[in-house]
């Protein structure tokens, strides 16, 4: 395994450094929102301190600013593996989701056809594709999951027919951490003709991504998960996709030329889907993250974020009247629990009284608490920062509530 310098790495993070509540922060909410390395923040502020300038104009600050938006797209292309025209800046996942939706609702999908999703998705990846099914005609079929959390691959494949238009499902689930096997449900759609989008919102993060050898059609990210700014993210579409598909949204950089007499001719990819000024300030500093992520080399933090997991996981369910929640035999570092007669929000609270960042609740998943038959979860996630003694920090905190809770 890849050892990563752990000590140094926290030394990159500058929040990391404070306490809350009096005691120092331990930051495990990592799959809401990551912590940002000083180099990602430096860029940011000097962009806007000496290089501020809107792209795709003529003067000299423009065009740097241009080559340096366009950098960024090179090197998200090549984390992924894909071509740099495959690459649609866009707000996050949740609108690289909501994007694809408008698009299939308007241009793919029919009266009668389907959309498949799995039992274990977020809200941003059944929400939107619920308002395709409204608008189009469509219906939105669920594929299950087997009691460890994991997709039932058979279940999975007798849902896809000739009606299946689109599949779309997690890399790695927002509640339980499992890792989907991309590839086994690439080959099982496109045996059918049928495209596959990915949620990688919580995938990209924390597992090297290829999206030549997933096979996938399409891959949304949300940057500030993987320590880039907020409001930021792309979405990789497959070049034969994106040409082939319908625009549904107009203004500047995307049209090529406009006139009152006839259609707007639009550019060629990716300027066809980024209409309007992009977020460039943001995307510019989303690629020194990027670069960030590179350097300590994503196979390095999959293996040691395995093992902290691993860790916390076993330092967890040792606790008396706790249930971890999820037991995948592939998962990312996500772990999520209840407690007999202690409620989420009341962990929660307990928590960050010592200081202990975690989130509590639903976690954007209600369907999948509603087939768990729970209210809601508490959910511990990990990052390449974290370190074992802070899940035995988090051990002792949990323990001490619901032993208070008795």
């Amino acid at each position: 395994m890849n050892q990563l310098d752990v000590t140094a790495i926290r030394k990159d993070f500058p929040l990391l450094k404070r306490e809350v509540n009096g005691h120092p922060l331990v930051y495990l909410d990592n799959a809401a929102t990551s912590q940002k390395p000083q180099v990602m923040i430096d860029r940011l502020r000097d962009f806007y301190t000496n290089e501020n300038a809107k792209t795709e104009e003529g003067h000299s600050l423009s065009k740097r600013a241009t080559e340096a938006f366009e950098e960024a797209r090179s090197k998200v292309a090549k984390f992924i593996n894909a071509d740099e025209r495959e690459i649609i800046f866009q707000r996050g996942a949740t609108e690289g989701l909501n994007h694809l939706a408008n698009v299939f609702a308007r241009g793919v999908l029919r009266e009668g056809d389907e959309i498949l999703v799995s039992a274990m998705e977020h809200h941003s990846n059944i929400v939107p594709w619920q308002i395709a099914c409204g608008e189009s005609g469509a219906r939105l079929r669920v594929a299950p999951i087997n009691e460890a959390g994991e997709l039932d691959l058979d279940g999975f494949e007798s849902k896809l027919s000739e009606r299946t238009k689109l599949v779309a499902v997690a890399h790695v689930s927002n509640v339980l951490g499992t890792i989907n096997p991309l590839r086994e449900v690439v080959s099982m759609a496109h045996e059918r003709d049928i495209p596959v989008v990915v949620d990688g919102a919580q995938g990209i993060p924390h597992l090297p991504v290829d999206v030549r050898e997933t096979g996938c059609d399409f891959y949304a990210v949300s940057s500030h998960k993987m320590g880039g700014p907020s409001s930021v993210g792309f979405l990789y579409g497959r070049a034969e996709w994106l040409e082939r598909l319908p625009i549904i949204e107009g203004g500047s950089h995307m049209a090529e030329k406009v006139s009152f007499e006839e259609e707007p001719q639009v550019k060629s990819l990716p300027m066809k889907y980024e209409a309007g000024t992009p977020a460039f300030a943001e995307v510019i500093a989303y690629g020194v993250a990027v670069d960030y992520c590179s350097g300590l080399g994503m196979e390095g933090i999959a293996a040691y974020e395995a093992d902290l997991l691993g860790y916390a996981t076993e330092r967890i369910k040792r606790i008396d009247r706790v249930r971890v929640i999820g037991a995948a035999r592939e998962k990312a570092s996500i772990l999520s629990f209840v407690a007999d007669g202690v409620e989420p929000k009341q962990i929660e609270k307990s928590l960050d009284k010592e200081g202990i960042a975690v989130r509590a609740g639903t976690m954007s998943a209600q369907p999948l608490m509603k087939l768990l038959g729970v209210k809601g979860v508490v959910r511990a996630s990990f990052m390449f920062y974290n370190t074992r003694e802070e899940a035995d920090v988090l051990a002792r905190g949990i323990e001490k509530c619901v032993g208070e809770a008795r």
